[in-house]
């Protein structure tokens, strides 16, 4: 189960994404924004945050307008590593050197078509499970 998130600024792109998500078959729950009225992003992040430490879904996605105020916000929760994307070298590392369990991008610096293809390779990509990767793994989430 994939957390989607967004601000207003990111409420256009995660529409976009629930239409590609339901072509792909991948369950997801969507805790808003529901729509493009102003609003505060750390709302959504947190949201998100909270449904991967609970267990409740497995993997996030946030978008705001540049990705940055929601992956540094979810980033304040232990457990969670937020990796801010822009391009799908980035999405790949992420998940085979961070285990990253939730994908920050932002609707005002990356394309609708950009946008698909770094989810889909943030959600089709496995952890390596490297001990180097692991050991770092741990010292950040002792740190």
């Amino acid at each position: 189960m994939i957390a989607l998130g967004s601000d207003h600024g990111g409420y256009e792109l995660k529409q976009e994404l629930i239409k590609h998500l339901k072509e792909r078959g991948i369950e997801f729950k969507d805790y808003g924004c529901y729509d493009d009225k102003s609003c505060d992003y750390p709302v959504y992040a947190k949201k998100v945050a909270n449904a991967i430490i609970s267990g409740e879904c497995d993997r996030g996605i946030l978008i705001c307008g540049t990705g940055i105020g929601i992956s540094i916000t979810a980033n304040k929760f232990k457990g969670i590593r937020a990796a801010l994307c822009h391009d799908t070298y980035s999405a790949q590392a992420t998940r085979e050197h961070n285990d990253a369990n939730i994908l920050a991008m932002g609707a005002r610096v990356v394309g609708v078509g950009l946008a698909l293809k770094i989810v889909d390779t943030f959600l089709d990509t496995k952890f390596s499970n490297d001990e180097r990767h692991i050991r770092r793994i741990n010292l950040i989430e002792n740190s």
